[in-house]
C-alpha cells in the first residue's frame, strides 16, 4: 500500500517530514559515530570536504554533540557554510537537511522554506535543532545503525542560476540585403559566398552554387542561408536562432521574383534553403540583366534572440 509522507510544520519558515527521497546536493555517511563525537565537542563542528551548487561552493557542517554556542544544546546540529573564496555578492538559497533512518528506510528531512541569505557577514546557516540526541542516539529509532553508523546529507537550492529570455523581433531594422553576381553564366567556382550582413545583432552570408551543391542538381541553382563563421564559433551548445524570411532572385525586368519563404530554427554548424531553387533554364531565360548578373535578394521578418545566463 502506497503510504503519504508524514510532515509537520514546525513553523511558517520551517517543515519537518519523512520522505524516501535520498539528498540530490550532498551525502556523508559517518562509520564510527562515537568516534567523531569523541573528536568533536559541542562548541565544533564536523566540516565536509567542498561540494558545488549554483555556481558556488559549500561545505555541510555538522554537530553530533549540538551546537552549544546555537542554543543547540541536546540535539543534532547541522549547517552549511558558503565558501568565502565563490562569494561575490548575496547569495539567496533554500535548505533542506536530511538524516537518514534505516530502520523506516527513509530520510527525516528539516526545510527552510524561505531561503536564507548568504553574505560576507553571513555565510552559515543551518538549524541548531535538528533531532533530540535521545531520539537520534538510541539505535532502536533506526538513525545510528549497523553499530554506529549514520548518514547525514543536504539539499542546496539556489534559483536562477541558470536562465535565458527568448524574443521574437518582428520586422526587424535593415531587414533586407541584396547581392549581385556578374556575368553570372560565366561563374566557375562550385559556391559563391556573399559579404557578411547583421540582422538584430548576428552576422549572416548567403551560399550560391551556380550548377547545384550536389551532382544531382547540376541544372539548378542552389542558394542557402548560413550564420557567418564569426557566430557559429560564439554560439554555446544547444543554441539555436529562429528565422523567417523571403529569399529571391530578382526579375530585372518586372516584379516576377522567384521567391521561396524560409522559416527555420539555425544550429552554428547548420545552413538553410533550397537545392533546387530554381532551374538554370529558367534563370538564363527571365532572370539576368542585360549585362548577364544576377541579383539576389533576402528579407526577414522574424528574428528571434536569446539571452543567456553568465
Amino acid at each position: 500500500m502506497l503510504k503519504t509522507e508524514k510532515t509537520c510544520v514546525v513553523s511558517d519558515s520551517t517543515i519537518t517530514k519523512f520522505g524516501v527521497r535520498p539528498p540530490s546536493t550532498y551525502s556523508m555517511k559517518i562509520q564510527s559515530l562515537s568516534q567523531l563525537k569523541t573528536l568533536f565537542s559541542g562548541t565544533d563542528g564536523y566540516k565536509s570536504r567542498t561540494f558545488s551548487s549554483g555556481k558556488y561552493n559549500w561545505r555541510l557542517v555538522i554537530y553530533p554533540n549540538g551546537n552549544e554556542k546555537d542554543n543547540g544544546t541536546g540535539f543534532i546540529s547541522m549547517y552549511v557554510e558558503l565558501d568565502s573564496k565563490s562569494l561575490s555578492s548575496n547569495v539567496l538559497a533554500y535548505l533542506t537537511f536530511f538524516i537518514f533512518n534505516k530502520k523506516e528506510n527513509k530520510y527525516f528531512t528539516i526545510q527552510d522554506v524561505e531561503g536564507k541569505q548568504f553574505n560576507a557577514l553571513r555565510l552559515v546557516h543551518g538549524f541548531p535543532q535538528v533531532l533530540p540526541l535521545d531520539t537520534f542516539n538510541d539505535p532502536k529509532n533506526g538513525y545510528v545503525y549497523d553499530g554506529d553508523q549514520c548518514e547525514f546529507g543536504v539539499d542546496v537550492m539556489v534559483p536562477l542560476t541558470n536562465w535565458e529570455v527568448v524574443s521574437f523581433t518582428q520586422k526587424p531594422t535593415n531587414k533586407k540585403f541584396s547581392w549581385t553576381l556578374n556575368k553570372f553564366s560565366k561563374l566557375k567556382e562550385h559556391c559563391y559566398v556573399s559579404s557578411k550582413f547583421l540582422i538584430e545583432g548576428r552576422n549572416w552570408v548567403l551560399k550560391l552554387y551556380p550548377k547545384g551543391d550536389n551532382s544531382t542538381c547540376s541544372t539548378w541553382l542552389s542558394l542557402f542561408l548560413h550564420l557567418a563563421d564569426s557566430e557559429t564559433k560564439t554560439m554555446t551548445t544547444g543554441e539555436e536562432i529562429y528565422t523567417q524570411c523571403d529569399m529571391r532572385i530578382l526579375d530585372p525586368f518586372g516584379s516576377h521574383h522567384v521567391t521561396l519563404k524560409l522559416n527555420q530554427w539555425h544550429k552554428n554548424t547548420s545552413g538553410w534553403g533550397w537545392s533546387e531553387f530554381v532551374s538554370l533554364a529558367k534563370l538564363e531565360e527571365a532572370y539576368l540583366d542585360k549585362q548577364g548578373s544576377l541579383k539576389v535578394e533576402i528579407e526577414f521578418e522574424v528574428v528571434s534572440n536569446i539571452t543567456y545566463s553568465p
